[in-house]
């Protein structure tokens, strides 16, 4: 059955999708990297929420690359790594090229997704690196000592509270925490060497600082493979294919405006709000 172009470029799916012709699928990767929901769609990145997205960006028959449209601050290291994973193990079975393609940001996670493709570029603005690892959080032992409030915690196990926001800052506590830092560092630093490879210039320690840098010094230090923006690029490498982005999917019900979201919210809206902030901050770091 044809499906006439009006109605098909209306329909989700492969339905309205050609099946001639070389494609290009656009991913667009923007939002904090993070296991959690967040209160406004679309704002986070997961292996779970880009997986159907990934699958459908590979599936065309037609494919000749897929672009991946890098906008992000970073968050979860295990996000980050099960996303890229993903995009190499497609990649790998449909035998086609991945270009990233930094926006504002590409840094710490962000980066890390990026560094999934072969060939990374940045606009001379981009914000590109941070190949580090961060942790935070608040010290409240003082807050409730002086408004009287005993806490009462009980464990088994010498370990369980670590870091306990509520107690007083331990030593030991730190130095396990810096232990694993290191070791989530290292495995970042593997990752950009195995996929970076000899482009990276050599002897150059400052890269896996946690700095990060403009565009243009990135193509110096070999982040990224060159300058420019995806319509320019996709244009001169791939003139005959339609660039085709590639989003996840709405439920229906929401597609179709049933539903309010803020029906049963009251419950969870300092969940909600925690996680906005939390998301504002990441963004925040590099001046956006």
């Amino acid at each position: 059955m044809r499906v006439p172009g009006a109605l098909s470029s209306r329909l989700p799916g492969r339905l309205g999708e050609s099946a001639s012709g070389p494609v290009v699928s656009l991913v667009r990767l923007h939002g904090v990297i993070s296991p959690h929901p967040a209160p406004v769609p679309r704002s986070v990145l997961n292996a779970a929420n880009l997986e159907k997205v990934l699958e459908r960006a590979f599936a065309p028959a037609g494919l000749s690359a897929v672009a991946l449209l890098v906008n992000s601050p970073g968050g979860s290291p295990t996000q980050s790594a099960l996303i890229g994973d993903r995009i190499r193990a497609l990649a790998a079975e449909r035998d086609v090229p991945v270009l990233a393609f930094c926006e504002d940001v590409a840094a710490s996670g962000g980066y890390w997704l990026a560094c999934a493709a072969d060939e990374i570029y940045a606009h001379p603005t981009s914000i590109v690196g941070s190949i580090g690892v961060i942790s935070q959080g608040f010290g409240l032992d003082g807050l409730i000592e002086r408004f009287g409030i005993e806490r009462r915690l009980y464990t088994a196990g010498g370990s369980k509270s670590r870091l306990d926001p509520f107690q007083p800052e331990k030593t030991e506590d730190v130095t396990w925490l810096r232990g694993l830092q290191d070791q989530l560092h290292t495995q970042f630093a593997d990752w950009v060497r195995e996929r970076r490879g000899d482009r990276l210039k050599p002897g150059d320690t400052e890269l896996f600082d946690g700095e990060v840098w403009l565009g243009r010094r990135a193509l110096e230090l070999g982040l990224v493979d060159g300058l420019g923006t995806a319509r320019a690029v996709l244009a001169e490498r791939f003139p005959d294919a339609e660039a085709r982005p590639v989003e996840s999917r709405r439920p229906l019900l929401a597609r179709l405006g049933v539903g309010s979201p803020a029906a049963g919210a009251s419950a969870g809206w300092a969940q909600d709000a925690l996680s906005a902030v939390e998301i504002r901050s990441a963004w925040a770091r590099f001046g956006l």
